[in-house]
């Protein structure tokens, strides 16, 4: 379920008439900024620099935000949707801080982003729409770049241009390809108490215990290390685990830092039936029900 849609804001730059600009080409296009889910996230060491050793299996969900580009005099962004209200007052969003870094001097872009994933929920939605930022640019300026270069916009955000599975280490930004059979277009529900869940805090609260490390061929039974700390600092997600796994679910987990959990189903009538359970007892959750890519 998604709040009343919110009125747009417009970020970056400024909006100049693009339609009648007559020295850009008039290209307007779109991407699916895919909500990432984590099928594992074993979290192995803090390192000197603060930040942490991971390994994790990245997936993607067939929905999510909604960005569209066009060629432009300067960059500009405009939300709507959803949660537009949540980037209110947001002046460099990572959707232009993404295309900058790849286009540079040479172009510019004008985006609208209509934001449907909830902010700091653990399914990468600002690395989503930097990672359909990415591919965007790379359609309409024909221009490539290292997506490892881009790693410094977040952790997530080499995986999110790819928007594939893959198994990440380092802080998450060290990606192999993986084969992870029957997995794509398995049936999921996403949920979240509409409650927000900063990565910092969850990492700051993580015990510090290395529970050993992560076999993508037996992910089922892997794990989510941020699971725990997470539900400390915000309970809520216990409750959303614990009425997932009511619904019958073969796989329930939180994904990244939280608060979005997910549940995974052997077809799309037991995907449909746990959703409708969710929403008839839950109301004031938010959910998203897609399958794996």
């Amino acid at each position: 379920m998604f709040p009343r849609s919110s009125p747009p804001q417009t970020l970056g730059d400024g909006s100049p008439n693009y339609a009648e600009s007559k020295a850009l080409p008039q290209i307007l296009t779109s991407e699916i900024a895919y909500a990432k889910i984590n099928l594992a996230l074993h979290v192995r060491s803090r390192r000197a620099d603060g930040y942490h050793e991971l390994e994790t299996l990245f997936a993607f969900v067939d929905a999510g935000d909604v960005l569209t580009a066009q060629p432009a005099d300067q960059f500009a962004l405009t939300v709507t949707g959803p949660f537009a209200n949540d980037l209110a007052g947001e002046t460099d969003n990572l959707v232009l801080r993404a295309a900058r870094a790849l286009v540079g001097d040479s172009g510019a872009l004008a985006f609208t982003l209509d934001k449907r994933l909830p902010i700091a929920s653990g399914i990468g939605g600002g690395s989503a729409d930097a990672g359909a930022a990415i591919r965007l640019a790379q359609q309409i300026w024909r221009c490539t770049i290292d997506t490892a270069q881009l790693a410094h916009l977040g952790a997530d955000v080499p995986a999110c241009v790819a928007s594939r599975t893959c198994f990440g280490t380092g802080v998450g930004d060290q990606l192999a390809d993986i084969d992870l059979p029957n997995l794509a277009r398995t049936p999921i529900l996403l949920v979240n108490p509409r409650l927000p869940c900063p990565t910092g805090p969850v990492f700051r609260q993580w015990d510090g215990v290395d529970r050993g490390p992560l076999d993508a061929a037996d992910w089922r039974a892997a794990r989510n290390d941020l699971e725990t700390p997470a539900i400390a600092l915000v309970p809520q997600i216990g409750a959303v685990l614990i009425a997932l796994r009511q619904t019958g679910a073969s796989i329930t987990r939180m994904s990244g830092s939280g608060a979005t959990c997910y549940a995974l189903y052997e077809d799309i009538a037991d995907r449909d039936r746990a959703a409708q359970n969710i929403a008839d007892r839950h109301p004031d959750w938010w959910t998203l029900s897609g399958a794996l890519r």
